[in-house]
């Protein structure tokens, strides 16, 4: 294993995201909030640590191996979180409070322990939407865009760090020009999105804001009140409208706009899955609110809806107080999640898919042995070593959560909050039920610390962590 490749690649990680800071520190000079000293030692502390890093391993060999890839990109979001809760900690929150913030902004969680976010300082506000940002594509893509250009490849990094369908699928024959596409793309959504915010009546400060952690899927607000907080139907739009795009695959976006085949949308067999999915919890959710007496409007249901399946977590109103039938229900469908691809969380719409899919396929053997039966996902064969490989992560990532599960529960939560906070978490949704429907602030220590590791679990869905803590890894 090559050392101090490693440290040298992570070192240029690190410079990369001291750079971040500039930005809030930018927006404190702006509104004279005060906190403008908060970002300027972080910059100092974490820039000098990227700095000597980088200088002491200078000339190193840069050829990784794949194992070696693992093992950046877990340090990375490790030392990430750690690096971007300093000035949570500097602002007077506790240790393990700081990096929980950090992790669920970094992760695009967007679960939080901060009340009274209407009286924070503007540059801490901003800086809690900018970590969601960079986390959303993931600052190693954003990475591998530049590395090149230092004499640093990055396919390894790129295939770990990209989700889904995307980690073995290049849309342009370099890896250095797919992370420009994909950066284009996420760019356009995040800049459209804010001008239609602007439009909409938010401020130019709230409408960045939180064009950033729309397209993100994150969820934090500027606001106790999220979105709910402008009382607007057609900010709401937006808001569901641009939760839906960046919850689509972006090779879809890719195909679209680059290539100029927009009906590629009309054809994807995971798009027209994910839409399904969207349509049948809402309708589920409608039918619940009205059999209960709930009397929420169709507007309040279908905003949540939206905002949980995609994995975002805002909301227009208390859901707190909503019948636990419809709660349990959108949970349920932030498990399921967004599009491979995308920048949401969940188990994922296209493994979901292939899941039904087999399961029919072997359903119909039984009736029929003899016959053949091949597994289709649209137009396409699925393999069935796909279909396995589906299973085994579907497999995982049950038995993760149970254990999670029980590491909460054995701390004292009460059921209804512990599952609700795993599932939020690994599946980077952010809000649950019970105890955490509005903030994290309340559960102990612990809870807090399972609960920032099960946020990583979910970004690097969970393979990609886990691998490097078998002892197969780690042996030549």
């Amino acid at each position: 294993m090559n050392l101090k490749s490693i440290i040298n690649l992570f070192s240029i990680l690190i410079l990369f995201f001291s750079a971040s800071y500039i930005f809030p520190i930018i927006v404190s000079a702006i509104f004279n909030d005060g906190s403008m000293h908060l970002f300027i030692y972080a910059l100092i502390v974490i820039g000098l640590i990227g700095l000597i890093g980088f200088l002491s391993t200078r000339g190193s060999t840069n050829d990784m191996s794949n194992k070696e890839g693992f093992i950046i990109i877990v340090l990375f979001w490790i030392v990430l979180s750690i690096a971007g809760s300093i000035p949570f900690y500097l602002s007077g929150m506790s240790v393990i409070d700081s990096i929980f913030e950090s992790m669920s902004g970094i992760t695009t969680t967007g679960a939080t322990v901060i009340s009274n976010l209407d009286a924070l300082p503007e540059s801490i506000l901003f800086y809690r939407q900018l970590l969601q940002w960079m986390g959303g594509m993931g600052l190693i893509v954003l990475a591998i865009a530049v590395m090149p250009l230092l004499g640093i490849g990055g396919g390894q990094i790129y295939r770990t760090e990209v989700p889904g369908a995307m980690g073995e699928q290049r849309l342009t024959p370099r890896i250095k020009e797919t992370a420009q596409v994909l950066w284009l793309i996420y760019l356009g959504l995040t800049f459209l999105c804010g001008i239609f915010y602007y439009i909409g009546g938010m401020s130019v400060f709230d409408a960045v804001s939180h064009a950033m952690s729309t397209v993100a899927i994150g969820g934090f607000s500027t606001h106790d009140a999220s979105i709910g907080y402008f009382n607007s139907a057609f900010i709401e739009f937006i808001c569901i409208l641009f939760m839906i795009l960046s919850a689509l695959s972006f090779t879809l976006h890719y195909f679209a706009v680059f290539k100029k085949k927009p009906l590629k949308y009309l054809y994807d067999p995971e798009l027209k899955f994910f839409l399904s999915i969207l349509v049948v919890i809402l309708s589920l959710a409608v039918l619940l609110s009205y059999a209960s007496g709930s009397g929420l409007s169709f507007r309040e249901i279908t905003f949540h809806t939206v905002s949980m399946v995609t994995t975002t977590g805002f909301s227009i109103s208390d859901s707190s107080e909503w019948p636990f039938s419809i709660s349990f229900l959108l949970l349920i469908g932030a498990f399921i999640g967004a599009c491979s691809g995308s920048v949401g969380g969940g188990v994922k719409s296209w493994r979901v898919l292939i899941m039904i899919n087999h399961a029919y396929k072997n359903i119909m053997k039984i009736i029929h042995p003899n016959s053949v039966i091949s597994l289709k996902i649209g137009t396409k064969n699925v393999d069935d070593e796909v279909a396995t490989s589906v299973w085994g992560f579907f497999s995982i990532y049950v038995m993760s959560f149970l254990i999670l599960l029980m590491l909460i529960l054995a701390s004292g939560v009460d059921f209804e909050t512990a599952f609700s906070s795993v599932g939020a978490c690994l599946n980077n949704l952010g809000p649950g039920l019970g105890a955490v429907s509005e903030n994290y602030s309340s559960i102990n220590t612990l809870s807090k610390t399972v609960l920032a590791f099960a946020m990583l679990l979910g970004r690097l869905e969970i393979f990609t962590l886990l691998v490097i803590l078998t002892p197969m890894f780690w042996s030549k």
